[in-house]
């Protein structure tokens, strides 16, 4: 199994429930949803994907 970081994450319920809701219409799990988003938001920054999960940049 790859290595992965975990750490916690503080969410207000409200947050929560949106993400949940999100990630429900696109059939990923919340932890999924935060993970994708995150993703994108580092591509859009830098100009390049961040490496898939459980993948380290070359």
């Amino acid at each position: 199994m790859a290595d992965r970081k975990s750490f916690p994450l503080r969410l207000s319920p409200e947050l929560y429930e949106e993400l949940r809701r999100w990630a429900d219409q696109e059939f990923r799990s919340v932890n999924g949803q935060i993970e994708y988003l995150l993703r994108e938001a580092v591509r859009k920054r830098t100009g390049r994907a961040a490496p898939p999960s459980g993948e380290q940049e070359p």
